[in-house]
Formats: C-alpha cells, sequence, structure tokens
C-alpha cells in the first residue's frame, strides 16, 4: 500500500535546468543534477552530475559530484569523482577532482590537483556588501 519512496527523496534522474538566455546571480544548493546552458555567478553546490553546455558559462565556486565541462568556467571547481573539459570548453582557476579527462581543444588555465578522494570541504561564503 505505502511507497518506500517520498517525495523529499531526489534520484540523480531529476534535473534542474538553466537555459539559453538565463541569468543567474547567487548562490544555488541542488540534491539532483543540474545543466548549465545561460549564464550562473556565484556559488554552486550539486550533489549529483553538472553539465555545462556549450554555451553556458559559471563564474565562482563549484562543488559537484560529477562534472561535464562543453562551456565555460572561472574561479573555482572542486569535483568528487570524475571531471571532464570537452572540446571547445575552457576552465581557468582552481580545479580540484579524482579523475579528470581533457578532450583535445579543451582549455585550461589555472592549477590543478588531482587525487583517488578529493576532501569535501565547505565553499566560504562572500563577503557581505
Amino acid at each position: 500500500m505505502g511507497s518506500k519512496n517520498s517525495s523529499s527523496e531526489v534520484s540523480a534522474a531529476e534535473l534542474n535546468i538553466f537555459g539559453k538566455g538565463t541569468v543567474v546571480e547567487g548562490d544555488i544548493r541542488a540534491e539532483s543534477s543540474i545543466r548549465v546552458d545561460g549564464k550562473l555567478k556565484g556559488k554552486l553546490v550539486c550533489k549529483h552530475t553538472l553539465t555545462i553546455g556549450p554555451g553556458g558559462s559559471i563564474d565562482g565556486e563549484v562543488e559537484a559530484e560529477n562534472a561535464i565541462v562543453g562551456g565555460s568556467v572561472k574561479g573555482k571547481l572542486f569535483v568528487k569523482q570524475k571531471l571532464v573539459l570537452e572540446s571547445g570548453s575552457s576552465m581557468s582557476g582552481e580545479l580540484r577532482a579524482a579523475k579528470l579527462i581533457v578532450d583535445e581543444g579543451a582549455i585550461f588555465d589555472g592549477t590543478s590537483s588531482m587525487g583517488n578522494k578529493v576532501e569535501e570541504r565547505p565553499i566560504p561564503k562572500p563577503p557581505e556588501q
């Protein structure tokens, strides 16, 4: 009679989409996957997979379980499992990932740290203005 799945449980199959032409400034925390085809400036914490489409961009700090970057990231990117920088993508800043795949044609300018486990660390809050 009763279902074991409650509405508060989130699956990796759920997806939040920031479409082309969407501009978001601020902090975002998601228990599900996120796709960014627009622009995000701020802090993003994604408990599943972050996908940045070819026209998408993030300027700020990002923490995700897995990430696929087809657009651009400027700032800090912390990925607990696998990070893929696709051809045509660009990453500028600090990168930490357990596994890193860089396709031919991707651009990376910054520092990187890789290993079996990326430590979970809180992303500091920006100073109030």
